[in-house]
């Protein structure tokens, strides 16, 4: 028998590892090449808010974690320390055959130190995406992961390049397709339109999602302001649900900007939401506003557009092929897109490639064949 450990922290990272065990639970029930996988996952209380994470658990039908870290907030040394340090702890207890992190969080890089330092080989799911802005948190994490990670398993042909650009091995490079799209396809057999949109007041396609969590966005007064003056003018034009990042809310109180928004007709700003309840609000609204990394693909998974508040994106597929509109986050240039969409609706150019629902088999079987074998 071998030895999995999953990491999980943040909201992304559950839908990203819940087909990935669903698989291994697949494949040890049909004794897949002899070979019984025991596949623990540990969440590192990154995100401690219950919709942030339990709810996600809940949704997407993920047992209890086999271990909770519970680090909680703090700068991102001070998270990341805290990480290394607990989830070392388990390491030296599970004595894993592979460990498994993904997508971008200080969760992901935390643990793959860990990985590396005790030399139990890496995987690392959502590889190879880059914005080439060394400014976001992200991007550190995500070119720190690969170049520790001996198993490297991409979302989409761009991650590809990007990795043989930065020497990978070719060898340990394995296109399988988007796990976040397989959470996507398992979740929508769950939701209830009807009932979403009577209980929130709303009709499909009258009203526009926004979320806003990035720091560039909200850790500044003059950001919050000037996102103000844009919900003010979109409210006059569609209704918004806004489902408020605690990092957004805690910066509005500090800037005493929060009652300004609460007050503006038209929007209705809610708590983070569970997944199946915001995959249901993307579902039928007339387009996202977001800078966010998952919701751009997300929404081109749907077929709903996107308006994606950042000057740079690791995710260049959904602007190729998909809905995603990649837009400098000035008020002229938020309202000149939004008047576009308003006029002429996007539509998706056709499906990225192996974004099928079926990434986390595809992950769960190489791992099983090629590297656990």
């Amino acid at each position: 028998m071998k030895k999995v450990i999953s990491v999980v922290g943040a909201r992304p990272n559950f839908m990203k590892v819940a087909p990935i065990h669903r698989a291994f639970t697949s494949l040890n029930e049909n004794n897949y090449n002899n070979n019984h996988i025991e596949h623990l996952i540990v969440h590192t209380g990154q995100h401690y808010d219950f919709n942030m994470s339990y709810a996600f658990i809940r949704d997407l039908e993920l047992p209890q974690p086999d271990y909770f870290l519970g680090v909680g907030s703090g700068t991102h040394s001070e998270q990341t320390a805290k990480i290394m340090i607990q989830f070392e702890k388990v390491v030296q207890k599970e004595k894993p055959d592979l460990i498994i992190v993904v997508g971008d969080v200080n969760s992901t890089i935390a643990c793959g130190l860990v990985a590396a330092k005790q030399l139990i080989p890496l995987a690392h799911i959502e590889a190879g995406l880059r914005s080439f802005d060394r400014t976001m948190p992200e991007e550190i994490n995500r070119v720190l992961t690969d170049k520790i990670s001996k198993y490297l398993f991409i979302t989409e042909k761009s991650a590809y390049r990007n990795l043989i650009n930065e020497g990978a091995d070719v060898d340990n490079i394995f296109f399988v397709g988007n796990t976040m799209i397989d959470s996507l396809i398992f979740a929508k057999n769950k939701i209830d339109n009807l009932n979403f949109l009577n209980n929130n007041n709303l009709e499909k396609d009258e009203y526009v999602v926004v979320t806003l969590h990035r720091p560039s966005n909200v850790d500044n007064r003059e950001s919050l302001e000037m996102f103000y003056d844009i919900f003010e003018y979109l409210s006059n034009l569609k209704k918004i649900i806004f489902p408020v990042h605690p990092r957004t809310t805690k910066k509005m109180k500090e800037f005493d900007i929060y009652n300004k928004y609460i007050s503006l007709k038209n929007l209705q700003m809610v708590e983070p939401l569970n997944y199946i309840d915001f995959l249901t609000c993307m579902m039928n609204a007339y387009f996202v506003m977001t800078d966010s990394g998952g919701i751009q693909e997300e929404t081109t998974y749907l077929d709903i557009p996107c308006i994606t508040l950042r000057t740079t994106t690791e995710r260049p597929i959904t602007i190729e092929l998909g809905t995603n509109r990649l837009i400098n986050p000035q008020p002229e240039i938020i309202k000149f897109e939004i008047n576009n969409i308003l006029k002429k609706r996007p539509k998706r150019i056709t499906m990225p490639p192996l974004w099928d629902g079926n990434a986390g088999n595809r992950i769960a079987r190489i791992i099983a064949t090629n590297i656990l074998n």
